[in-house]
């Protein structure tokens, strides 16, 4: 009985899981691949990830994307300037050689440094 009722509460948060998670929708007009062509390019693309190399000149404004969840790997070190959907402006620093935890995001980004900035994006899907 114990064991079962282990199955039935794995199989419910599985079931959970599975109403939370949505793929990005093909048509999305915030995909970031198709709003900033310039600057970030498709590295790697399968069920599970998609890794975006994401490089900005300096002075240069990404418009208005989404990212979904995942790491950021820095390889230069730079600074930026993200504006949210919703407003909220961070400036901040990266490092070169560090990495970052990165909630989904609507934003738009602006190169404000003197450096051009270059990180490796990984979203996860699910």
């Amino acid at each position: 009985m114990k064991i079962l009722s282990r199955i039935i509460a794995l199989m419910v948060v599985c079931l959970a899981a599975a109403l939370v998670i949505r793929p990005q929708a093909a048509d999305d007009p915030l995909d970031s691949l198709k709003v900033c062509k310039d600057t970030q390019h498709l590295i790697l693309e399968n069920q599970f990830v998609r890794v975006i190399d994401d490089q900005i000149p300096v002075g240069v404004t990404e418009p208005l994307h989404r990212h979904r969840h995942g790491v950021v790997v820095y390889v230069n070190t730079y600074t930026n300037e993200q504006i949210s959907q919703d407003g909220k402006r961070t400036v901040g620093e990266r490092k070169a050689g560090t990495a970052s935890w990165s909630d989904e995001t609507v934003h738009t980004v602006k190169n404000t440094g003197t450096t051009p900035s270059h990180a490796i994006r990984i979203e996860l899907k699910y």
